[in-house]
């Protein structure tokens, strides 16, 4: 029996917090994103119901306003999805041999040494939904496949609350008749290319001639064949071993409000911060990250005399760093990271613990 991996995706995650926080909006069109009154920024997701107005993540607001007026429009709360976020990933965790986070809303779980075969799968699978479900009232997609590519692209088949098992024997069948922009890395450019190729579906992709693939696109055009055989050899990594953990945030607008940045900040610090206890970690290094609006990027680091996890040690190095090195120009992104990272099990705690 080869692997079997389950992704888990969650439904319209953003907006079925708000739902689920909001009982009153249920059933209306619902856009979480920046302020449609003030004219900029984008939709960064919406409900199902927002979606049969033709509405979709990265709109303009002012578009998606003028498609549906009469839908809720909420501002983006961050802090709220990623505690929902650490709560669902726990739950995970408990059904996994090996969990990979993508992102706030979806994980990858190896569950080859816990079942037995696709039967078991999807019986834990029906498992994990109903845990979720119950202790967050929230539902979500899964899919299960012989690997990463194929769990994943099942997943997205039959939104909201799907189940869609894939075994490895049917795979390449399973991928074939699907638009060649499902596959994971094809975007917009890569996808027109294709066309122009006179490849549209996954099975084209799968009957052209390797060694033209790869003429064409290289290295890529190999693992674009090999996707197409429904052929994924990416291992499900947990990110223990992770030499930093950070966290940023792209405004829905640009903006020069110092204060509103500096909150953003010691709310990103309290989430890197969480992460820290969690893993029993200590930290030496800050390293704080700064987009401004015309899209330049700098990142500016701080490596402390002495090893910590306390929070004020990071939030203040954090805001050190940006006051010292602000520029004048508004600020698109912020975002915040320790490194320098020391297990602390097994050593002397003493001062370091907050």
């Amino acid at each position: 029996m080869g692997r079997i991996i389950i992704h888990v995706d969650m439904d319209h995650f953003f907006t079925a917090i708000e739902e689920r926080e909001r009982p009153e909006i249920k059933g209306k069109p619902v856009v979480v994103g920046a302020d449609p009154k003030k004219g900029r920024g984008v939709v960064s997701t919406c409900n199902y119901e927002a979606r049969k107005f033709g509405i979709k993540s990265g709109m303009p607001i002012l578009r998606a306003y003028k498609l549906c007026p009469d839908a809720v429009f909420l501002p983006v709360n961050y802090e709220l999805y990623k505690k929902v976020s650490g709560e669902i990933m726990e739950i995970l965790q408990k059904y996994a041999d090996k969990l990979e986070r993508w992102g706030l809303d979806e994980a990858f779980l190896d569950v080859s040494s816990r079942v037995g075969n696709y039967k078991g799968a999807e019986s834990l699978a029906k498992e994990v939904k109903k845990e979720i479900f119950e202790k967050e009232k929230l539902t979500c997609s899964i899919g299960i496949g012989p690997n990463k590519l194929v769990a994943k692209i099942a997943s997205s088949l039959k939104k909201p609350d799907g189940l869609t098992v894939v075994k490895e024997n049917e795979a390449k069948a399973f991928l074939a008749p699907l638009s060649v922009r499902r596959l994971i890395g094809v975007g917009r450019k890569t996808e027109i290319k294709l066309k122009e190729m006179g490849i549209k579906t996954i099975g084209d992709l799968a009957s052209y001639d390797p060694s033209k693939l790869a003429d064409i696109f290289g290295v890529m055009g190999v693992k674009l064949y090999l996707m197409a055989q429904g052929i994924d050899e990416s291992e499900v990594r947990e990110r223990e071993d992770r030499k930093s953990i950070g966290r940023e945030l792209t405004f829905d607008e640009d903006t020069n409000d110092l204060d509103f940045v500096i909150r953003i900040l010691d709310i990103l610090s309290e989430c890197v911060h969480k992460d820290i206890l969690k893993k029993d970690l200590s930290f030496k290094t800050v390293t704080l990250k700064i987009r401004y609006e015309n899209f330049e990027t700098h990142v500016y680091s701080k490596t402390l005399p002495f090893r910590t996890r306390q929070l004020e040690h990071l939030k203040k190095t954090a805001k050190e760093l940006l006051v010292n090195h602000l520029r004048d120009l508004k600020i698109r992104l912020v975002g915040v990271r320790v490194s320098n990272l020391v297990l602390m099990r097994g050593q002397r705690k003493l001062e370091l613990d907050v």
